[in-house]
C-alpha cells in the first residue's frame, strides 16, 4: 500500500515537475557536500570539486528548463550531456578507489594540487584533464553511508541521465 503511494508520487514528480526536482536535487547535493566538508572537516579532491560543478550545471540547466518550455528537447539533451560527464567523472573516481595500494602509489599526482591552482597553472582544459587523471588523493574514501560520495554521485547522475533521455523519447512520441 505504501509502495503504491511512493511510486505514484515519484511518477507524478517525474511527469509534472522533472525540471524543478532536478534543479532542487542537484542544488541539494551540492549544499550537502559543502556542509559535510565543513561538519566532518573533509577536503574535497579536484575530482569531487569537478563533480560539484557538473551538479551545478544540471541545476542551472534545469532551472532554465522551468522557464523555457519551448527548448524542451535541447534542455533535456544538455541535462543528459552533463549527466554523462558526471558519470565519466564519478566512474573514474570509483575505478581509482578500487585500485590496490600498489596501483594507487603509481598513479600520477593529478589530484595533488587544488583544482583552481591546476587550472591557473595548466589553463582551463589542461587543468581539467590533469585533474581527471586522478591520483592518490582522489582514490581516498573519506566518508560512507551505504555508498561513498563518488558512488552516490554516479547513482544520481544515472538517474538524471535516464530521466532526461526518457523524457526526450516520451516527448517525441506525443
Amino acid at each position: 500500500f505504501m509502495i503504491n503511494h511512493l511510486t505514484g508520487f515519484i511518477k507524478s514528480v517525474y511527469q509534472n515537475y522533472f525540471e524543478i526536482a532536478s534543479c532542487l536535487g542537484a542544488s541539494g547535493i551540492i549544499l550537502l557536500a559543502i556542509l559535510m566538508d565543513s561538519i566532518l572537516d573533509l577536503e574535497a579532491c579536484p575530482m569531487c570539486i569537478m563533480t560539484r560543478y557538473v551538479f551545478g550545471m544540471i541545476a542551472v540547466i534545469s532551472l532554465i528548463g522551468v522557464a523555457t518550455k519551448k527548448l524542451f528537447i535541447l534542455n533535456k539533451l544538455l541535462i543528459a550531456l552533463s549527466s554523462a560527464t558526471g558519470l565519466a567523472l564519478t566512474g573514474k573516481q570509483i575505478y581509482l578507489q578500487n585500485l590496490s595500494v600498489e596501483q594507487i602509489a603509481n598513479l600520477p599526482m593529478g589530484c595533488g594540487m587544488p583544482l583552481g591552482i591546476q587550472i591557473e597553472y595548466f589553463g582551463f582544459f589542461g587543468g581539467i584533464a590533469n585533474a581527471y587523471k586522478g591520483g592518490p588523493t582522489c582514490a581516498e574514501v573519506n566518508w560512507e553511508f551505504i555508498f561513498n560520495f563518488a558512488e552516490w554521485g554516479f547513482i544520481f547522475f544515472l538517474v538524471y541521465f535516464v530521466g532526461s533521455i526518457s523524457k526526450i523519447f516520451r516527448q517525441r512520441n506525443h
